[in-house]
């Protein structure tokens, strides 16, 4: 019996590589294809633009087979190469497939020789399949994206297809970003998600939904993933408290950025000032701009950019990468206490709480975790006060490696953004009778008994970020 996706050869149509000054044009593709059933007329050649491979100026690249499936209700046939390029623009065509093979090895921009070990690298889009195997044109119409799409529908006033699936699009990555931690910001992943979400913001307003409708649309998406991503289920209402602040906080972003757009002839100087005083993306004053006529010269207001950054770098040259400043007896006393101090934090406020940071010297720890709001002074001191009974209760610090997996089944904490491989460090810090107060993935260096840490003290609590809070602590 055979198996595969149900998909029909005769509407099946590919590109190769038809060689340049670089790089000879590939004839084994075609023959390959020719005989797996595909009609030479519908084979069609490109240059290295479209069907030559390459991470960049150097290292390995080669000719790119790409696979395209007719979408349309009748079929389109036999094409010619006009037609086809055509058929691909207006989505009668899709590409859902490619095949990289991996020959040539290049220097400088030019393919110097063949490599030694070559390869094939293979790809395929997951949700153009599920459209051609769903018989749909685009992903848009698959089972995943249609209560998305209807219940944009819902909220709006004005057929917009583009505008649809940029908020739809848009809005879920944001839910699930918000789902895996991140939270908007002015910098790395946070300012990309607060770019998806003012987006989404605009173009709902291309849609003239009302105000607070992406909270809805969040909730859409919950529902339709939450089966397979639980997090988004136990994470709902975090999630949409996120969306909607981010909108609200937007709205009254986008209303002062908008004024002032409005006064003034744009270009970079204006679209860095926008930034810098209102928070107005450069992203959305580039497609004002360009709804205008107008070019913003991107280079100069890159180099604004990097100047500003420069002069604000102090307090980011220790970016937060769960490393400590050196190995010393009193940097590894504060790092065991900061294993502590977040198993406070969730039992006082909540298993909410997770670690967004944190930096260790030997002189203080900081840590950076997710929570709303500012901790009263009770908390704060229940917080303290929990530390200090677990070190004067003298608990065991234990390393045990383990297979990932296993290690996720206990609910071992893990650095924010971090990588792990298959078997990883938890350390434990754990009482004779098995019971624990702290689990965390984690390369130490710690102290073996929580006695050795001395008197834990919060020095501050403060605001770093939106649903982001940071506290410093010293241990005497």
């Amino acid at each position: 019996k055979e198996e595969g996706l149900g998909l029909d050869p005769s509407r099946l149509y590919v590109t190769t590589f038809a060689g340049d000054e670089n790089a000879p044009e590939d004839i084994e593709s075609p023959k390959i294809w020719q005989k797996l059933g595909v009609p030479r007329s519908r084979i069609y050649p490109f240059g290295a633009e479209d069907n030559l491979w390459s991470p960049g100026d150097n290292g390995p690249c080669g000719p790119d087979s790409e696979m395209f499936y007719d979408v349309t209700s009748e079929g389109l046939g036999d094409l010619s190469k006009e037609e086809f390029l055509n058929a691909v623009k207006q989505e009668d065509l899709v590409e859902i497939w490619n095949d990289v093979f991996m020959e040539y090895e290049k220097k400088d921009g030019r393919v110097v020789g063949k490599l030694t070990n070559r390869n094939v690298d293979t790809g395929a889009g997951l949700e153009r399949m599920t459209a051609v195997v769903q018989k749909k044109k685009t992903a848009y119409e698959t089972d995943l994206f249609i209560p998305i799409m209807l219940k944009i529908d819902e909220f709006s006033a004005v057929d917009d297809p583009r505008a649809r699936r940029i908020v739809a699009d848009h809005i879920r990555t944001a839910v699930f970003m918000i789902g895996d931690g991140v939270l908007p910001a002015n910098t790395d992943r946070g300012y990309v998600l607060r770019r998806l979400l003012r987006r989404a913001v605009r173009y709902a307003d291309t849609l003239q939904m009302k105000h607070g409708s992406l909270l809805h649309l969040a909730g859409t998406v919950i529902d339709t993933y939450q089966n397979a991503y639980q997090n988004l289920k136990e994470q709902r209402a975090h999630i949409e408290k996120e969306v909607e602040k981010e909108e609200s906080k937007f709205r009254e972003t986008l209303e002062r950025g908008l004024k002032e757009f409005e006064k003034v002839e744009v270009n970079s100087v204006v679209a860095f000032d926008l930034f810098q005083t209102y928070g107005f993306p450069y992203e959305l004053t580039e497609e004002l701009a360009k709804e205008k006529g107008i070019v913003i010269d991107k280079a100069d207001f890159d180099r604004r950019m990097k100047e500003h950054q420069a002069l604000s770098r102090s307090s980011s040259e220790q970016k937060f990468k769960g490393g400590l400043a050196d190995h010393s007896e009193e940097t590894v006393r504060l790092h065991t206490a900061h294993h502590l101090l977040l198993g406070a934090l969730q039992e006082v406020m909540g298993a909410s709480v997770k670690q967004r940071g944190s930096n260790i010297t030997s002189e203080r720890l900081r840590i950076d975790f997710s929570f709303e709001r500012k901790m009263t002074d009770d908390e704060k001191k229940q917080t303290e006060d929990l530390v200090n009974k677990w070190i004067a209760e003298a608990i065991p610090v234990v390393r045990r490696d383990m297979p990932k997996a296993e290690a996720e089944a206990l609910g071992a904490e893990h650095e924010f953004g971090a990588t792990y491989g298959d078997i990883v460090s938890v350390y434990f810090v754990e009482r004779t009778d098995g019971t624990r107060v702290s689990k965390e993935f984690c390369g130490g260096p710690h102290v073996s008994s929580t006695s050795e840490l001395g008197v834990f003290k919060i020095q501050k609590e403060e605001a770093v970020a939106s649903g982001i809070r940071r506290i410093k602590a010293t241990l005497k």
